[in-house]
């Protein structure tokens, strides 16, 4: 770890040293958000979340802002939003679970019983077909990219507007960041803005305060405000995409019948009445619980495992689930601020320390934000984290509109 002296001269200078991009303007975040392919648009959110990262940066010098982690986390929904392989995971999964090929065994034995002439190779691909795997993966998926688009709409559109009105100032100006702060609603999320309102506040003091400990506390702040805000309204979201919603029992078995039974859905329907009725003489409604149950299990652990990691340069995974081993920088690991420290009494369980901080349920906000405060505290003054998203191949790519090649 840097020593606090090496720390305090990096927080002095500004972040890099290349000239600065254009700053992404209000027009430019509202043009990507309407752009309808979702993987498209979350490449561009994540792409520009950057470059309003380093506007900030460049007037603070070495200091995550909350566009900087806003980067690594759209780019990590982009996995979600991708689907990327969930559905050959989750067959990968089913294969291997003796219970699940069990109840799949028990359903083809039950598809010949009716009459179906197939041989249990060629019933088993039906019987997978007929859960639609890749449904469950698209509810999730449109569920993370409703959420991308949604902050992306709102808090990096005040970012690119509170660009455009004050970065230039050279000295406080009361006056006008209470003009700006005025555009935003009072009272609390999910349909409230004050706690936007009061970040760019503290963002704004941090521009003019030439202690370099009371500038990170504010930035710090600021993060965690705009933090609480982004969370509370993401909470719907989360938690759609952690459900991952399998087809119910009773869809799956229709979908079987019709598979087995391909341009006959008259027939497949009746033969399905008729099964359904009879169940409880062969099994077929204990199979099809069991079979839909185990795929529910693992659709949603897969999509969990997808959300609950952070991937942080260079090759930093983290493991929402587990506590947060990296320590506070010494500049942070002893608070002066008392707006700061007001706010982690009210949402850290556990102020100065990582401890707890993991979550095995990312649907819980109170949990969550305990994560991603001491997130944000722990590597506030990690200067891989500022690392563009993609190489400069995939950035021209993603700017043009084209899907880059991959990895992503």
């Amino acid at each position: 770890m840097d020593s606090e002296p090496e720390i305090e001269s990096q927080v002095s200078q500004p972040m890099g040293e290349e000239p600065m991009p254009p700053i992404p303007s209000i027009a430019e975040v509202e043009r990507i958000t309407i752009i309808e392919d979702a993987i498209i648009r979350n490449l561009q959110i994540t792409q520009c979340y950057h470059e309003l990262a380093g506007v900030l940066a460049a007037r603070t010098g070495l200091s995550a802002n909350w566009c900087t982690f806003a980067t690594w986390a759209s780019k990590q929904a982009g996995q979600t939003i991708r689907k990327q392989d969930m559905a050959r995971t989750l067959e990968d999964a089913m294969i291997t679970q003796a219970e699940a090929q069990a109840a799949a065994q028990d359903l083809a034995d039950t598809a010949r019983r009716l009459g179906a002439r197939l041989g249990i190779e060629q019933l088993l691909p039906l019987i997978w077909k007929a859960l639609d795997p890749e449904m469950a993966f698209i509810r999730s998926s449109e569920a993370v990219a409703r959420g991308n688009r949604k902050v992306f709409a709102e808090i990096g559109r005040e970012f690119a507007r509170f660009y455009a009105t004050c970065l230039e100032d050279t000295a406080f100006d009361s006056q006008k960041i209470a003009h700006f702060c005025g555009a935003l609603l009072p009272g609390d999320p999910p349909d409230g803005q004050q706690y936007l309102r009061q970040a760019f506040e503290h963002y704004y003091q941090a521009l003019f305060e030439p202690d370099i400990k009371a500038r990170l506390e504010l930035l710090l702040l600021g993060n965690i405000e705009i933090g609480y805000h982004e969370q509370t309204r993401l909470q719907p979201e989360i938690n759609e995409a952690l459900d991952a919603p399998i087809i119910s029992p009773q869809e799956f078995a229709r979908n079987l019948f019709k598979a087995l039974l391909p341009g006959r859905a008259g027939l497949a329907y009746g033969l399905w009445l008729l099964v359904h009725l009879f169940s409880q003489l062969i099994g077929f409604d204990t199979a099809v619980q069991i079979y839909t149950t185990a795929a529910r299990h693992q659709a949603q652990f897969i999509v969990t495992e997808t959300m609950m990691s952070l991937e942080l340069p260079p090759h930093n995974r983290l493991r929402l689930g587990e506590d947060l081993s990296a320590g506070f920088p010494p500049l942070l690991e002893h608070l002066n601020n008392p707006d700061l420290l007001a706010l982690l009494a009210r949402i850290d369980p556990t102020p100065d320390s990582t401890r707890a901080t993991g979550t095995q349920h990312w649907g819980d906000l109170a949990d969550r934000l305990h994560f991603i405060v001491d997130l944000f505290r722990c590597y506030q003054l990690s200067p891989e984290l500022s690392q563009p998203p993609f190489t400069p191949e995939q950035s021209a790519a993603i700017k043009a509109g084209r899907l880059p090649e991959s990895p992503l």
